[in-house]
Formats: C-alpha cells, sequence, structure tokens
C-alpha cells in the first residue's frame, strides 16, 4: 500500500510540477473550508429556525 501512495505523488509531481502542487492544494484547502462552513451555517438555520419539511401524504 506504502509504495502506492508513493507512486501517487510522484505521478502528481510530474504531471502539475513541484510548484503547483501547493496551489492546489491551497485551493483545495480552501474549498473544504468554506464547504464545512456552509453546512455549518445551514444546520444553524435549521436548529435555530425549527424548519420543518413539508410531509407528503401517502393516500395517492
Amino acid at each position: 500500500m506504502n509504495e502506492w501512495v508513493v507512486v501517487g505523488i510522484v505521478a502528481l509531481i510530474v504531471l502539475f510540477g513541484a510548484k503547483k502542487l501547493p496551489e492546489l492544494a491551497r485551493g483545495l484547502g480552501q474549498g473544504i473550508r468554506e464547504f464545512k462552513k456552509a453546512v455549518n451555517d445551514n444546520d444553524e438555520k435549521n436548529a435555530a429556525g425549527k424548519i420543518e419539511q413539508p410531509k407528503s401524504q401517502a393516500n395517492g
């Protein structure tokens, strides 16, 4: 398994170059932070407002 990690890292360096990798990692980190923030904000709104989802009727 460890050899596959090394192969993956080498492949990333070859594909993107050593200078581009920190920029890609930074962008990925920012995206993850923004996603988590949006999820947390949504959870807080739901908890504060007690938003109820409309119930669908089973009768057809």
